[in-house]
């Protein structure tokens, strides 16, 4: 062949049509779409192939070019022992520290005493509303020249507790204070204030498109309500084991995302952190738990995930302990420093499956979207108990799935270990906990699937 001609030029391009044709001979007689063609909750159907004549780009796809950053998750209850956990996790291969603060007792100085500040990042997560104590983070920062980010979500306090901080007015009044508060130091970056907890959807069993609706309903009320739009923006998002969809999924996030933020006459990115889900986690033959977290972390990565914080393969079961955080962050430094999944941008770019699921979830999320806002937005149709209706009815179809056995969890409902004993490991309480109480809206509630089955082993173990 010439050198001056094509590779596989005198080869005659095959059209999704001829391979149709020739699937439909193989098959013998039999229906295509009923042998082939499969359906996924979200109502996508999925075909046995793609084609690039098939594939219709409605959306610019947008991923990140920048590798994605190692995170820790810290609890701090002891500010010197969390100080020196972070300290140890940046040296073990951590690159950025997530710590969730419980009061505002706790010293941002002690805390943060002798940690790196050059190449390490750090977040904070505060699960209560003051302005005093978001400054004091955002002085120290200027201070010291942190790159950090204060996480605050009032609407996910609502969506996860049932009630606000304090109350719609009070709550979006103090966060346009710290939203607007300019440290005293001039020439220092300011950090993002705002996230978006968008893990409770997706931990309480809701659909891809719902997870996506509910996400970009979300931000818009942040949009709508807050006086100045702080940059960046945080999602937390959790991933499931639906490896190719949470690929897409990730990526219609973005896209949508870039869509709303242009709509409003912003042109910044949302900074995107993804997590394993807890939903399809188990207490019994845990160490499964390890291979789901991988692959959810790699559809984290592959997706565009800015940031991933592994969950520990006995995090529901054991207290924070150095050995599991060691694995999840180490499976982590295993994709990334020798699967170098941080050296090619955009892996997904071109994979026409992954981009027909990319264009199908974010149009039906724009769909649904568009409805929620057309009812009154996010916070009304919380309030009026529809959003926690929807995903409680996508749950429960997920749940039926998997008490018949047509959705598996090795090690629970296919092939369990029948002499597996928990019951004297168990350090924290693995199931949905009630708390009766009043609450203005019902909280949307977490739940994992295998509960059910675990608890009725649990009972009869001897």
């Amino acid at each position: 062949m010439s050198t001056n001609n094509p590779l596989f030029s005198e080869f005659e391009n095959v059209s999704s049509q001829k391979w149709k044709q020739q699937i439909q001979y193989e098959l013998k007689g039999a229906d295509y779409n009923d042998t082939l063609v499969w359906e996924s909750p979200e109502g996508i159907k999925v075909k046995p192939f793609y084609h690039n004549d098939e594939l219709e780009t409605k959306f610019q796809s947008i991923t990140p070019k920048n590798a994605f950053a190692i995170v820790q998750n810290i609890f701090v209850h002891d500010v010197k022992l969390s100080n020196l956990r972070a300290l140890d996790t940046l040296n073990r291969g951590a690159e950025s520290i997530r710590f969730t603060i419980e009061n505002e007792s706790i010293s941002i100085e002690d805390l943060m005493q002798n940690l790196p500040t050059e190449k390490a990042t750090y977040s904070f997560n505060l699960p209560f509303l003051s302005v005093d104590y978001a400054t004091k983070i955002e002085d120290y920062a200027a201070k010291n020249k942190v790159n950090c980010t204060i996480l605050l979500d009032p609407i996910g306090q609502l969506t996860k507790d049932g009630n606000w901080f304090e109350s719609l007015d009070k709550d979006f009044e103090k966060l346009n204070t710290i939203v607007n508060y300019s440290p005293p130091l001039e020439g220092c970056p300011k950090g993002g204030v705002v996230s978006i907890n968008a893990s409770t959807y997706q931990n309480a069993g809701a659909t891809m498109v719902q997870q996506l609706a509910y996400t970009l309903a979300h931000v818009n009320e942040y949009f709508n309500r807050l006086t100045s739009i702080p940059q960046p923006i945080t999602i937390e998002v959790s991933v499931g084991t639906n490896y190719f969809f949470e690929i897409a999924k990730l990526r219609a996030l973005r896209t949508l995302f870039a869509i709303l933020a242009k709509e409003y006459d912003h042109n910044f990115d949302c900074i995107i952190v993804a997590t394993p889900t807890k939903r399809n986690k188990t207490i019994y033959d845990y160490n499964v738990n390890m291979l789901r977290t991988t692959t959810e972390c790699m559809s984290a990565i592959l997706g565009g995930a800015n940031a991933v914080a592994n969950l520990p393969y006995d995090a529901l079961y054991h207290k924070d302990n150095e050995f599991g955080d060691r694995i999840a962050r180490n499976q982590l430094l295993v994709l990334k420093h020798e699967s170098f999944f941080d050296k090619v941008n955009n892996p997904a770019d071109g994979a026409y499956y992954i981009e027909s699921l990319t264009e199908q979830l974010a149009e039906k999320a724009l769909t649904l979207f568009k409805e929620i806002e057309a009812n009154g937005g996010f916070i009304t149709q919380l309030i009026e108990g529809n959003i926690q209706r929807k995903i409680s009815e996508s749950a429960q179809k997920e749940q039926d799935l998997m008490d018949s056995g047509k959705e598996v969890l090795l090690g629970t409902n296919k092939y369990p270990n029948k002499n597996d004993r928990m019951k004297n490991d168990l350090e924290l309480y693995p199931f949905l906990k009630q708390n009766p109480r009043k609450t203005l809206i019902t909280p949307i509630i977490e739940k994992r699937l295998a509960e059910k089955i675990e608890q009725e082993r649990l009972s009869q173990e001897q």
